[in-house]
């Protein structure tokens, strides 16, 4: 399985390749009045908004400042009735994609956050797996989604 790596904090996770749009450079955004810490806000992608999410905030660190690495992964998200939506997240330090072997994934035990997955030890360092439909909690899917709404 191919992976795209980067940081939340001095952690290293992944993001499976498979449900990535696309990888763009950190951009300016607009920001949305009210929304939680979480939402760094807006991003006008070819005429369509698609919200994002700061990573950092949203497990629960400060943000990082911006490195040259620090990019905008575009990811599918979905709203749990069959339809996928472009959800931006603001991924610190992005290193790029990894083989991961399938058998090397192993169950955390403890997850901390409902987004975060299995684990695996790669390059002498653990990595692990960043769940994107797992990311927002009900109310704040809600507000970026609210066509989405149950």
């Amino acid at each position: 399985m191919k992976v795209l790596v980067f940081h939340i904090g001095a952690q290293r996770y992944g993001l499976h390749l498979a449900g990535i749009r696309q990888v763009l450079p950190a951009a300016a955004l607009r920001e949305l009045p009210l929304a939680p810490p979480c939402v760094a806000g807006l991003l006008d992608l070819h005429g369509a908004p698609v919200p994002v999410i700061d990573l950092d905030r949203l497990a629960g660190i400060a943000p990082s400042p911006p490195h040259y690495d620090t990019r905008i992964v575009v990811a599918d998200y979905s709203l749990g009735d069959g339809s996928l939506r472009a959800l931006g997240l603001l991924a610190t330090r992005v290193e790029g994609v990894q083989q991961i072997a399938p058998g090397l994934l192993l169950d955390a035990g403890v997850r901390g956050a409902p987004f975060l997955g299995q684990v695996a030890s790669s390059d002498g360092a653990m990595l692990q797996l960043v769940e994107v439909d797992q990311l927002l909690s009900p109310e704040v899917r809600v507000l970026l989604f609210p066509e989405g709404r149950a």
